[in-house]
């Protein structure tokens, strides 16, 4: 077994297996917990001990196993491997303390982790909720471990959300630099990028919804799309405008197949690409579900808009519809 011991000179880690025993003092407990558990390791490859579970071990299987089971699958396996690079992850899960928790988020939020850089409160919150689900299920489905350490820590609060509008210059800027032709079809990528980009703001569809989509999905004659990979997992017919279905008919169509041809990924790398060349600044691409929320709020009551765009209480729409004091002027006369 291994132990370490905090003395004067530093953290003395110790490993007694049999017929051998190795010690050595490092300067933080950190690096002699990780020394123990590689020379634990080493050895336990020979068949002498089993070594004890530590959270990198959590992360690997939980990446393995039950990521691939979940909608966020792909974020959640990079940020596990991601979070593997730091040297906390190495503790034993019998060892590790809300302490050794509150250490992150601290290190995390001052750029002291293995990216090198502060992370925003928002990617700390959740980052952390993914550390505790993780070692939950360690500790409900694995008992590898009695208590989640995690429930002891108070998280950073939450940011105010974004109100992020997009001007009718900033649109008409990024289509331009994308190629976009209002009369002709939509051929290459960043054509259909830009379609995809004006279809986000004409029906306030998430990229991945209009990316997911596929022809048989489609129903142009009858003004409706139907979506199968929505956020709630809940099929949900879209309605379409006029210019919804003008900007879906300019993708050629096929018989089977996605609709847009190219990856989410690469499209969304494209956008940022785009917007930081054309000098527009904090502009993502979901701000395109605030900008379609509030435009949709002009001609839709908000029970109609909660059906369209998949929420499920009504109040949560006021997280992105932003009309200006303006526009709602306007309704009044």
């Amino acid at each position: 077994m291994a132990s370490i011991r905090k003395y004067k000179t530093g953290f003395r880690a110790e490993v007694r297996l049999k017929n051998f025993y190795k010690s050595k003092i490092f300067d933080s407990k950190i690096e002699a917990q990780k020394w123990a558990v590689e020379t634990e390791h080493a050895h336990g490859k020979s068949g002498k001990i089993l070594r004890g579970k530590t959270v990198k071990d959590a992360f690997d299987r939980y990446a393995r196993e039950v990521s691939p089971t979940k909608k966020g699958a792909r974020w959640e396996t990079v940020r596990l491997e991601k979070l593997s690079r730091d040297d906390w992850v190495y503790t034993q899960l019998a060892d590790l303390k809300s302490s050794d928790l509150r250490d992150w988020r601290d290190r995390a939020l001052q750029g002291q982790t293995q990216y090198g850089k502060p992370i925003s409160p928002a990617s700390v919150r959740r980052e952390f909720t993914l550390i505790s689900s993780v070692i939950e299920y360690a500790r409900r489905e694995w008992h590898w471990i009695n208590e989640n350490p995690c429930r002891d820590v108070s998280l950073p609060d939450k940011a105010r959300p974004r109100d992020r509008r997009i001007s009718a210059r900033e649109q008409m800027r990024i289509v331009d630099a994308l190629g976009y032709d209002e009369a002709g079809q939509a051929i290459t990528a960043r054509q259909q990028l830009a379609v995809a980009f004006l279809l986000a703001i004409e029906t306030a569809m998430r990229q991945g919804e209009i990316y997911s989509l596929e022809w048989p999905q489609v129903h142009l004659e009858r003004r409706f799309v139907t979506l199968l990979d929505t956020k709630n997992n809940d099929k949900r017919d879209v309605p379409l405008s006029g210019e919804a279905v003008r900007l879906l008919g300019q993708i050629p169509r096929r018989e089977q197949g996605r609709v847009f041809r190219y990856p989410q990924a690469s499209a969304a790398q494209a956008f940022r690409k785009v917007v930081k060349g054309l000098g527009i600044e904090d502009l993502r691409f979901h701000d395109t579900r605030h900008e379609g929320l509030t435009r949709l709020a002009r001609k839709l009551t908000h029970l109609e808009l909660a059906r369209m765009v998949g929420h499920r209480d009504v109040r949560s729409l006021m997280i992105y519809y932003n009309a200006t004091a303006e526009e709602l002027a306007a309704k009044l006369d």
